[in-house]
Formats: C-alpha cells, sequence, structure tokens
C-alpha cells in the first residue's frame, strides 16, 4: 500500500451503524501517485458518505473542483470545471475481489477500505476526452493559435465552395427543379 495514501482507508469498524461523512481535498500529487498526468494542476473536493449497514457498506462518491490543463486546439492553459458521482457497494466473503466496479468483495474480518482507487477513477473519468477553452465558445479568447486556426478554416470553406461551383451537373440541376416545383 502507498504511504501517502493512508487518509484515504476508512475504517468501518468502530463506526456505528448509519451514514458517516468523509471529505477529502484532492491535488496533483493525489494523482502523481497513480502516474497519471493529463492534467497541471487540480483542485477538487471529494465527498464520501458511508452507510454503515449490518451485512454490509453502502458508499457514494461525489466530487467537484477544476483541472488545469491545455485546450486541445489551442494550447492554452485553463481551469476545466469536472464533476461527477458513483456508488459502491461492500459486501464481505471468502476473499478480496474488486472485479465489478460497483461491487468490492472483502475478506471477514476486514476492518478498513482503501477508497483512493475510486476516487481516481471516478475523477479521471469525469475529464472529457476533448479539452476545450471556454474562451473559443463564447468567442473571448484571443490567441494566435485561434487566429491561425480560424483562418485555415474561412480558407477550407472558400476552396469547398469553388469546387462546389464547378462540379454542377446541368442535369441535376432539371432536377432539383422538378423537386422544388412539386411541393
Amino acid at each position: 500500500m502507498m504511504k501517502q495514501l493512508n487518509e484515504f482507508l476508512i475504517s468501518f469498524a468502530g463506526l456505528k451503524l448509519g451514514k458517516h461523512q468523509f471529505e477529502y481535498q484532492i491535488d496533483k500529487k493525489f494523482f502523481d501517485e497513480f502516474g497519471y498526468d493529463e492534467f497541471e494542476s487540480c483542485n477538487i473536493t471529494v465527498n464520501v458518505v458511508l452507510d454503515k449497514k449490518t451485512t454490509m457498506l453502502e458508499l457514494s462518491f461525489k466530487h467537484k473542483g477544476t483541472v488545469f490543463l491545455p485546450c486541445d486546439l489551442t494550447g492554452e492553459m485553463f481551469d476545466l470545471p469536472v464533476k461527477g458521482k458513483m456508488n459502491l457497494i461492500v459486501q464481505f466473503g471468502d476473499e478480496f475481489n474488486n472485479d465489478n466496479e460497483e461491487l468490492l468483495v472483502l475478506p471477514h474480518g476486514e476492518h478498513q477500505v482503501d477508497v483512493s482507487q475510486y476516487i481516481y477513477e471516478m475523477v479521471a473519468l469525469s475529464i472529457p476526452q476533448k479539452r476545450v477553452h471556454p474562451g473559443i465558445k463564447d468567442g473571448t479568447l484571443q490567441s494566435d493559435a485561434l487566429d491561425k486556426l480560424n483562418q485555415l478554416k474561412v480558407t477550407a470553406k472558400e476552396v469547398k465552395n469553388d469546387k462546389k461551383e464547378e462540379s454542377t451537373d446541368p442535369r441535376w440541376d432539371k432536377l432539383k427543379s422538378l423537386l422544388k416545383t412539386d411541393k
């Protein structure tokens, strides 16, 4: 077990039946432990509610925060908001089994559960494949890369439009006029 992640071991043996809340602040160091380097830094709050029942545990995970990473289109760094949630049921059996992502089986007599892997996966999966600076969508981002992309886009459209005009077959034009008058 990684020493630094001991704070993610929830000891449930001494807890009363019912709900118990845990909160974690996740930063880049947490992801470094997993060898994950998709972003420069992050500021994420994770809430875990552990509902202890007589024969099992129910864990509800929720996270919200930002990851600081480069935009796929311009390379500009920005804070991308992320959030997500997941549930996990912990049951007890003969041997440890985490094959199912929604069910964890701990050996009888176990007194703690490590939530670090679940937090890691939940946050990593909430980061979209395509990362686009919000300034591109609302038009506020000014960058050289974006200017160049827009120039290329305009040039590509002009080329496409020129080709369209050349390749019109007069027989199709006649058919199109029939379609329009039919309606």
